[in-house]
């Protein structure tokens, strides 16, 4: 009988001890609000953006409450409108183009490649006809494209970026960490994330008035002193009137949650990349199956795992998700017809009136995709190889 996965692709490792210590500690002194503090003290939310602006490298760090709220946030700080025109990827998670809409502006969406990475060739032709000002930039599941080059491109052209670093706290390109080439950088701290706080979210950046607007947007109630990894004072001084509170704040329980967290990403981020690798040595060679390249100047924290059912009927892609499901291996698929969960592609997303994009359209119609959390051992990784090496290539036969 073929053997069976019994693992949750969802359970995610424990919060380290130190941080239920922490939260205890909170929890007992009644200081939740980021802005109740007791003479001298710091505050687990202000010295979370240190720890945070410290390992970026940025020079200013907000935290919020969540990524979504993060992105919103950064558009707002860089003075988008409604009805202005924002481009974003065709590939990447509804709070994406939902933080766009959410401002009334208008997705524009760019192609994906098959490697997964936002087209730079369709970046530039709708950089030079869209009239857009600003890109937010999804690295989805954690596939950063070539930076430098599209960085040319919108700097060239006058185009703010915001980096979506969703997927990709701890990556960098070509030595430079993920967030660290735009205007602003936002994370989140998801359950599903890098890093666990139930919800939550980071802004980092070198620039101090736009920083400065990100703290007030926020809901900081002039109490723009207590955060420790901002501007300086006078830099609010000349915007505090003018700049609404649109509170998202992070809390001082989720922070301390957070913070021995960031301090094991690095660890973290090796585990991932170890399981990633055992499933791709598993999976190459596979019959019908694309496994993505990754490009040299990528260092990823690879926490899913993506690969391509290129030019398959809808029918036989179902038959194979349908067969891998038995044996406990559930793949997520971006070419469904209707959003499930988590995923959802543009052509769902009615409310940005998007246009039709066959190349892209033709990435995604066999894109499928999995988590690995860390609560997955290298052995499990090695049966879910196995199994899908097994029941893709029987419907690859089978064609």
């Amino acid at each position: 009988m073929n053997d069976v996965f019994t693992g949750s692709f969802t359970q995610q490792e424990p919060i380290p001890d130190e941080g239920i210590e922490a939260a205890l500690r909170v929890l007992r002194h009644g200081r939740l609000h980021r802005y109740n503090l007791a003479p001298g003290e710091v505050g687990e939310t202000a010295q979370l953006e240190l720890d945070f602006a410290a390992q970026t490298g940025a020079r200013y760090c907000l935290a919020v409450a969540s990524g979504g709220y993060a992105m919103a946030t950064a558009l707002r700080a860089l003075g988008v409108q409604p009805g202005d025109k924002v481009l974003s990827n065709a590939f990447t998670l509804a709070p994406v183009p939902g933080a766009i809409a959410s401002l009334g502006a208008v997705p524009v969406f760019v192609g994906v490649t098959p490697a997964l990475r936002i087209d730079l060739d369709d970046l530039a032709a709708k950089v030079a006809t869209s009239g857009a000002r600003v890109l937010l930039l999804s690295h989805m599941r954690g596939h950063i494209c070539d930076m430098d080059a599209l960085m040319a491109i919108c700097d060239g052209a006058g185009v703010r970026v915001v980096e979506d670093c969703a997927h990709t706290m701890g990556a960098a390109w070509n030595g430079t960490a993920s967030g660290r080439f735009g205007a602003l950088g936002c994370f989140s701290m998801q359950t599903y994330k890098h890093v666990n706080s139930g919800e939550g979210g980071f802004l980092i950046s070198d620039d101090a008035d736009l920083m400065a607007r990100a703290i007030l947007l926020s809901g900081s109630y002039m109490l723009y002193d207590r955060h420790k990894a901002a501007p300086p004072p006078e830099v609010f001084a000349e915007i505090k009137y003018d700049v609404p509170n649109i509170s998202g704040r992070m809390d001082n329980l989720r922070a301390a949650v957070l913070r021995p967290q960031i301090a094991l990403l690095p660890e973290r981020a090796a585990a991932w990349n170890a399981r990633y690798a055992r499933l791709e040595q598993g999976l190459r060679g596979t019959p019908g199956l694309t496994l993505i390249d990754r490009p040299a100047l990528e260092s990823m924290v690879a926490s899913s795992f993506q690969a391509l059912l290129l030019d398959w009927p809808a029918p036989a892609i179902e038959a194979a998700l349908a067969r891998c499901k038995v044996r406990g291996v559930e793949l997520k698929w971006f070419g469904a017809p209707e959003p499930a969960g988590f995923t959802s592609t543009y052509r769902h997303w009615h409310y940005a009136h998007p246009g039709s994009m066959p190349a892209t359209d033709r990435i995604l119609a066999g894109l499928v995709d999995m988590r690995l959390p860390l609560t997955f051992s290298l052995a499990d990784c090695d049966q879910i190889a196995s199994i899908l090496r097994a029941e893709i290539g029987a419907a690859w036969q089978a064609l």
